[in-house]
């Protein structure tokens, strides 16, 4: 059965969790989550290495939210299989590194599942226009992909809109999500920019009480 995806959420990134307790941590924002963000890095196409499918799989065992894949990898096509397999949910994939992004979505979309592409902070708003109409979802990296904890990138504001007044233009059901130092001071900015769906890393899992500061995130996106 499909999990039900939310039209406007929180999605804690685990990338800023203490790995040695990701079900505890997981437990502590439950109630203010949409789904739970997970990043896949290859240290190839960014430079850090995190987790694969069986990461994913082990997750799918103690949380009934959406498991969102952000694949920052080369070659994603090989692994799309086995990340559903393992639970994921909703898979983006990056159109810097894909010559053949139609058939990478086109994989995911087979699976059954949401499909999403990503963009880094320095690639234009226009690559996306002849892919838009295929996805569920565009993820706009507001950092440079690679590590948490990295400062907020102003100008992803005004990206978001673009992509939002395209979106709109077209017709289109297509969300956005922000990833990259979303935090309490510009997460009502960004919402009203036209995002959809908040990533959150360090706002929450480097805080003194992850709960508290999950709760303070979904207080304001949903006042």
């Amino acid at each position: 059965m499909k999990k039900k995806i939310l039209s406007k959420c929180l999605a804690p990134s685990i990338l800023s969790a203490d790995f040695s307790k990701l079900k505890d941590e997981i437990e502590l924002v439950s109630k203010y989550s949409g789904m739970i963000h997970i990043d896949v890095m290859d240290n190839h196409f960014v430079p850090n290495l995190t987790i694969g499918p069986c990461v994913v799989n082990s997750l799918s065992k103690v949380t009934s939210l959406p498991l969102d894949c952000h694949l920052m990898i080369d070659k994603p096509d090989s692994l799309i299989k086995s990340f559903v397999e393992c639970g994921a949910d909703l898979i983006s994939v990056h159109i810097e590194n894909n010559a053949h992004l139609n058939r990478t979505i086109n994989l995911i979309k087979k699976e059954g599942i949401l499909a999403g592409v990503a963009i880094n902070p320095s690639t234009p708003v226009s690559s996306l226009e002849e892919i838009l109409s295929d996805v569920d979802f565009i993820l706009v990296m507001s950092v440079n992909p690679g590590f948490g904890g990295q400062n907020f990138i102003k100008k992803s504001i005004s990206k978001i809109r673009k992509i939002k007044e395209l979106i709109v233009r077209e017709g289109l059901d297509v969300k956005i999500e922000i990833d990259g130092g979303v935090s309490i001071s510009n997460l009502k900015i960004l919402k009203d920019a036209g995002a959809d769906w908040f990533v959150a890393g360090s706002s929450i899992f480097s805080c003194k009480s992850p709960k508290d500061s999950a709760k303070e995130l979904f207080e304001e996106l949903n006042g």
